[in-house]
């Protein structure tokens, strides 16, 4: 049964869920939902203000409910939702640097972005954004992406059906296909996660520890290194005494200015 019959038989439930799960963080292929109601709009299969309806609804709830885990659980829950990913790190801060380089606008392309889509509604309660102004701009990312890919489904419903004829005409020819793609993909994820793995862990000091170094002889010998993410920090943020600050979205460069005859302790948020 593909996603076209089952869009027909349960199309605003099916939307209504497949939208909700990508918004709460699973993988599920919300777009894909989206160009497939698309297409039966275009048939007369669905009506066209109860599909953006069911979308809209689904996309606000589980981003509401990602911006208030994030405003309580902070670091934690973008660390929970970034562990299913070859790189937690990279993840995090793929998402912070979208909200330096756009500010609060990244919710409106978000959900187009993979990874930043997830992200972003705890990310911006993490940092503290005001609710309303979250709701206005999520509101209106949402209505962006729910309409551009319902117009996609609909300008193109005669070309997916042509596609799908295609399907099933190979027959076992293509499932063949896809499950070779499928497998591919497996193993390749595979090895970017072994390439990765030793980069999963980051080394931790206990504070008490650092403390006593720097009241110790060694305390020259020592540099610690503010690195907290745009969001946490502002040029008036207070500092931990004789720290440097380095912007973690400008790594590259900000490196090239570290001292390499001292130890380096980083703090972040």
């Amino acid at each position: 049964m593909d996603l076209f019959l089952l869009m027909t038989q349960h199309g605003y439930v099916l939307i209504f869920g497949l939208l909700l799960a990508e918004a709460i963080g699973l993988p599920f292929p919300a777009a894909i939902a989206l160009v497939a109601a698309g297409a039966s709009v275009a048939a007369h299969a669905l009506w066209g203000p109860y599909v953006v309806a069911a979308a809209m609804a689904a996309l606000l709830i589980g981003d509401i409910a990602q911006f208030w885990l994030g405003r309580y659980m902070g670091w934690a829950l973008l660390g929970f939702l970034c562990r299913v990913s070859i790189n937690p790190e990279t993840c995090i801060l793929r998402s912070a640097e979208s909200f330096y380089k756009r500010g609060k606008g990244t919710l409106l392309v978000a959900k187009f972005i993979p990874g930043v889509n997830t992200m972003a509604a705890p990310l911006a309660g993490s940092m503290k954004m005001r609710f309303w102004q979250f709701l206005r701009l999520d509101f209106a990312g949402a209505a962006l992406y729910t309409l551009t890919y319902l117009l996609v489904g609909y300008l193109s419903r005669d070309f997916l059906a042509a596609i799908l004829r295609g399907f099933h005409a190979a027959g076992r020819a293509m499932e063949g296909v896809i499950i070779a793609a499928l497998a591919v993909y497996a193993i390749y994820r595979f090895m970017q996660y072994r390439k990765n793995k030793p980069y999963r862990v980051v080394p931790r000091v206990q504070v008490e520890e650092l403390a006593r170094r720097l009241a110790s002889e060694e305390a020259d010998k020592v540099q610690i290194v503010d690195v907290r993410s745009h969001g946490y920090y502002d040029a008036g943020a207070a500092r931990i005494k004789n720290s440097i600050r380095l912007e973690p979205n400008n790594l590259e460069e900000e490196l090239k200015h570290l001292t390499k005859e001292k130890d380096i302790y980083l703090y972040c948020t």
